[in-house]
């Protein structure tokens, strides 16, 4: 293996921890705003930061699902079991996701919308450490000719 070749490789695993620290931040930026009591003044700019979470979050599953989890299945089909277990994560997500947005389009309150984040970042973040945990190795070695961007989720 050629050194451009290692450095292409090892580029998911560091693309992955990359695309979830990003997530990680933008659900700070959107908890910080709801906490600093702005909230009421700046209303649109809270749902700008709420529907581009959302969006960011969603993207990120959804191109895991459609190529990263199936790349990683037909070389490790070891891991399977795992991978389903982390679509049904992406699944509940998306439910939590589709509540938040549907709190947001009738305008619920900045309390509401805060139990909504807590429960998606709760879940988040369990779910962003078990895949690093049974992912990030195998990562470091998966073979896969794709933009990282339609894989990851454009952030």
């Amino acid at each position: 293996m050629t050194e451009g070749e290692k450095s292409r490789l090892v580029a998911w695993n560091q693309e992955m921890r990359r695309v979830h620290a990003r997530l990680r931040e933008a659900l700070a930026v959107v908890r910080e705003e709801l906490d600093s009591g702005a909230a009421e003044k700046a209303g649109r700019d809270l749902l700008l930061f709420c529907r581009g979470f959302c969006t960011a979050l969603t993207g990120h599953h959804e191109g895991e699902d459609r190529q990263l989890f199936p790349a990683i299945a037909a070389d490790h089909p070891e891991l399977r079991e795992t991978l389903r277990a982390l679509e049904q994560d992406h699944s509940m997500i998306g439910h939590l996701l589709s509540d938040m947005r549907a709190a947001m389009n009738r305008d619920a309150s900045p309390a509401e919308l805060e139990r909504h984040l807590e429960g998606i970042g709760a879940i988040m973040e369990s779910h962003f450490r078990f895949e690093e945990r049974k992912l990030m190795s195998v990562l470091e070695e998966l073979a896969l000719d794709a933009d990282p961007d339609e894989v990851l989720g454009n952030l």
